[in-house]
Order: structure tokens, then sequence, then C-alpha cells
């Protein structure tokens, strides 16, 4: 084994790691998590008992079948978000409208952590979008070259009075001079 070779000599849990990372970075991982971690709060609060000495406080409400179908609903649109990123924009919208029905029919929401959470996963996934292949960096030197002025501007210049001209190739008429001769500066520049 050469000192050159790489990933010979990798441990485990690095390429495991790297792995994670690229799965992660093709989904929008952090607002699956976000919605599964608002989906649990929701669905637990009005199943869970608090014993404080020898005192049980319940919070299950009349509501605790609409919680748990919430809290479980949130949880899958989490996981979809993860597994089927393609439809990110349907779970997106849908995990926003079960946090706003949460705050009526599950314990103000899971005690507003579980709708927190939940409206911010939706809203990541809403907003998240593939990246380039290519990298950012490829596609900001395309635009800037797209808008200077010397790559094949595609827009057809002005005249001074708002006319455009038709095509690329088109030159402007040059102003005249009294004598009938063309101003070698294009008029920008008048002699006093």
């Amino acid at each position: 084994m050469s000192p050159e070779s790489t990933g010979q000599n990798e441990h485990h849990l690095t390429v495991y790691r790297r792995g994670f990372r690229t799965w992660r970075g093709n989904r929008p991982f952090w607002a699956g998590l976000f919605t599964i971690l608002g989906g649990l709060p929701i669905a637990y609060f009005p199943y869970a008992n608090m014993h404080l000495g020898n005192m049980t406080i319940a919070m299950s409400t009349t509501a605790g079948a609409g919680s748990l179908i919430i809290g479980v609903l949130l949880v899958t649109l989490g996981l979809t978000m993860w597994f089927h990123h393609i439809v990110r924009v349907f779970a997106g919208v849908a995990a926003i409208l079960l946090a706003l029905i949460s705050i009526p029919v599950a314990n103000i929401g899971g005690f507003i952590i579980g709708f927190v959470l939940s409206l911010l996963g939706g809203a990541l996934s809403i907003a998240w979008v593939p990246g380039d292949a290519k990298g950012v960096r490829d596609t900001e030197d395309a635009a800037y070259e797209a808008r200077s002025p010397g790559a094949g501007d595609a827009r057809a210049p002005e005249h001074e009075h708002g006319q455009e001209f038709q095509g690329t190739a088109a030159v402007p008429p040059q102003p005249m001079r009294f004598d009938g001769a063309v101003e070698a500066d294009g008029g920008r520049h008048r002699a006093g």
C-alpha cells in the first residue's frame, strides 16, 4: 500500500458519516426532523400523566384521538420529507395546516412546542430547493457573465428617446453636426 492511496485506511465511522452527510444534503433533512419533533409532543401530551408526589395530573382531553391523529400525521409527513422529497411542498403545506389545527384540538398545539416545531418544519420544507450538480459558484459566474456588458448582451440597445433598436447588430444612428459630419464621440461631449 502506498502513501498516495486514499480511502484505504479510513475508519468505518468516517465512511458512514460522509454517507449520511451526502444523504442529508439531497433532501430537506432539517424540515423533516423539525416536523417529526413537532408531531411527538402533540401526540404524547394528551396521553401523558405527570406525577407530583402522590398526586397524578392527567392532561387527557376529549380530543385525545384527534391529537394522536395529528401527531402521527406530522411524523408521517416528516418521514415523507426525508424519503420522498419530491413531494416536499405538499408535505410542508400539510404540516403547516396540521400545526394550525393542533392549536384548538391538541392542548394548544402540544403546549406550543409541537406547534412551533411543526410550523418551522413545514416552512423549511416549502423553502428547500435541491442543489445544482455544478455548484453555486458556477451558476453565479454564469449569471455574472450574462449581466456583463461585453458578454453578448441579449437586450437591444435603447436610443436616447427610449426607442429600442431591432436586433443586436443594429448600430444606432450617430448625431449629426450642423455641417452634416458625424461626431466621433457619439454626441456625448460637445465643445462649448
